[in-house]
């Protein structure tokens, strides 16, 4: 299998590799639109800022390059707020392949931090990609921004509101949480899809 991840100014891509290589899949990392079209599988994590990472990806075309992707796609944390329509976040317009707005998280409590660092807990999961968890199941977030609930939200995690904790279109799959963070359940979901037929 085929798996390629895409290459842009974002952080965070190492420990995605790692992840994928304790799963038996030896990942290429490439801005390369022939090798990302050809790929099976496509990832596309990422830390960082929303305006700044689209910045890049426009001016080395790969907004269009991931736009016009087939093969099942995983946007993971800022990958998932990328492929949304608009952030918040310098006030950018995305790739769009979700049309939903990233929203910044706004305290409510004085307990409220932003950013949403640690373990929280997934609900209302539907999907192949959550095979094999139950509700409830923790994984890692790290994140100042979301995606509110949507007709394409698949699993919700709940953070002074509740909000899109996975989402799925056509091929493209996404998570705002790291799953190369979150122990046996990310390790599970990544394998989940790995296992993706088209």
């Amino acid at each position: 299998m085929k798996v390629a991840i895409v290459k842009y100014n974002a952080g965070n891509i190492y420990s995605v590799i790692h992840a994928l290589k304790r799963l038996g899949v030896e990942p290429v990392l490439t801005d390369d639109a022939e090798m990302l079209r050809t790929a099976d599988k496509v990832l596309f994590p990422g830390q960082g800022e929303a305006s700044q990472a689209m910045s890049y990806l426009r001016a080395h075309g790969l907004d269009q390059v991931i736009r016009d992707l087939k093969q099942p796609v995983f946007g993971i944390c800022v990958g998932q707020q990328l492929l949304c329509r608009h952030s918040e976040e310098g006030n950018v317009d995305c790739i769009g392949i979700f049309d939903a707005e990233v929203k910044l998280f706004r305290p409510e409590r004085h307990e409220d931090k932003v950013p949403c660092m640690g373990w929280n807990q997934l609900r209302d999961l539907r999907s192949p990609l959550f095979n094999g968890l139950n509700e409830g199941d923790y994984v890692y977030f790290v994140h100042s921004y979301y995606v509110p609930l949507c007709t394409e939200t698949i699993a919700t995690a709940d953070y002074i509101l509740p909000y899109s904790a996975s989402m799925h279109k056509d091929n493209f799959y996404t998570c705002q949480f790291h799953p190369e963070k979150s122990g046996a359940v990310g390790e599970k979901i990544l394998k989940n899809f790995l296992d993706l037929k088209d």
